[in-house]
């Protein structure tokens, strides 16, 4: 009896050894944990809705401009969130930031249910579209405070993971909804079960996210982006350009990617859902590694590697003309992720000290502004036709990756740390 014992109590110590390698490992910590979780609640109820915003939109007697408008305002409206986004976050800290940030989703998921005309879609969109956007310097900021800097890029993509799993089921659900009670009864109880899923993410923030970051006092806030240029670096300014290229890229076609599944080829709302699950566990499956390597290399490579994929994706869209093919064009698109993490957390290496959280607020400012652009010009070229939109995407993906390998600076191996 005495032998079994001691046996089960190494066993537990093994396994306890074990589990906190893995926890060391992945870079967890306790804000960490309540941050993720957060991110699972609230991005399942946004995709659940969110992904077939277009396609409610065309049902409710909206155009393709007013398509075209949306993803114009999801750019925009990112890009001046971002800022604000992140002043608010040294101000109150990520925990009262967050707080405020989901309050204000939960408002336009409000104004969708109780309003179902396109024109209030677009109102109600205002408040949630861009939450990823307004939140992201917080998330950021908190990674680079919690985690060492040889384990950033890790904690991006534990973070870019688990957002990925709401972002797989999140589709799934939503088609169902809309397969089974029709678009615009079906997106209406998406958005509604998106709203009971914001009650409940918001009520579990506020009770496992701790408040040791107002303890450690608030960070000096710039409440004037202008100024906040200046902390911008060279290198940082390269990698910006480059982004912006590929961006076009991406949102040139980005609103209309439900539509042309669904009526150009004539898959099912269930099976675009499908589609986007197969992106969303192609980009899961490569996080892990990728950050493993880049936290121990030169983080070009990776980038370089993201840039490539940003680019095939609509080439590879427009030749699409069968759910086979579409899912190769998705786990193409899914392969985009391969270097994103290395990307964000390359942004925040280059951030000054202490205004990490602004600069990258006023980076992506920069970015999604001039991206806006592209998201509304798409709705022009979709018009003209589907190929002009894919193609003009293409090119511009072209230009972002070779300005990048140009340009771009490596920063080479981080030095050795010992908790990471």
């Amino acid at each position: 009896m005495a032998e079994s014992t001691k046996q089960v109590t190494d066993g537990e110590r093994a396994g306890g050894s074990l589990a906190q390698r893995a926890v060391d490992f992945l870079g967890l910590r306790r804000s960490m944990v309540a941050l993720l979780t957060m991110v699972v609640l609230v991005g399942l109820g946004e995709k659940m809705a969110e992904r077939f915003l277009p396609v409610y939109l065309i049902a409710l007697g909206g155009s393709t401009l007013s398509v075209g408008l949306l993803n114009g305002m999801d750019n925009l409206l990112s890009a001046l969130y971002s800022y604000p986004g992140g002043y608010i976050s040294d101000r109150l800290g990520y925990k009262g930031a967050l707080l405020v940030f989901n309050l204000i989703a939960l408002l336009g998921y409000l104004i969708v249910i109780l309003f179902p005309t396109w024109q209030m879609v677009i109102v109600g969109s205002i408040f949630f579209i861009s939450w990823t956007a307004i939140s992201l310097p917080a998330t950021m900021s908190m990674v680079s405070e919690v985690l060492p800097s040889t384990k950033r890029t890790m904690g991006v993509s534990i973070h870019s993971l688990v957002r990925r799993i709401p972002m797989a089921l999140g589709p799934v659900i939503g088609g169902a909804f809309i397969q089974i009670y029709g678009r615009t009864t079906g997106t209406r109880i998406a958005f509604s079960a998106a709203f009971v899923l914001g009650i409940v993410a918001l009520v579990a923030q506020q009770l496992l996210i701790s408040d040791q970051d107002r303890a450690m006092g608030r960070k000096e806030a710039e409440a004037n982006p202008l100024r906040a240029l200046s902390w911008m670096s060279a290198d940082l300014r390269a990698l910006l350009v480059s982004d912006i290229l590929v961006r076009f890229c991406e949102q040139i076609p980005y609103a209309f990617l439900a539509i042309w599944a669904l009526d150009h080829v004539g898959i099912t709302p269930i099976q675009f859902g499908t589609l986007t699950a197969i992106e969303m566990v192609t980009a899961m499956l490569v996080y892990i590694p990728v950050a493993y390597l880049a936290d121990r290399g030169g983080k070009k490579p990776f980038v370089v590697i993201t840039f490539v994929f940003f680019t095939l994706f609509p080439l590879v869209l427009l030749f699409s003309r069968s759910m086979p093919m579409l899912v190769l064009a998705f786990i193409i698109r899914g392969l985009k992720e391969f270097g994103e993490p290395t990307r964000k957390a390359l942004i925040m290496d280059l951030a000054p000290e202490g205004r990490k959280a602004g600069t990258f607020g006023v980076y992506y400012l920069l970015r999604d502004v001039i991206v806006s652009v592209a998201a509304f010009g798409g709705a022009f070229l979709w018009r003209m036709s589907p190929a002009t939109n894919l193609l003009t995407a293409f090119v511009f993906g072209v230009l972002g990756t070779l300005w990048f390998l140009a340009r771009g600076r490596d920063l080479g191996r981080p030095s050795p740390d010992v908790a990471g």
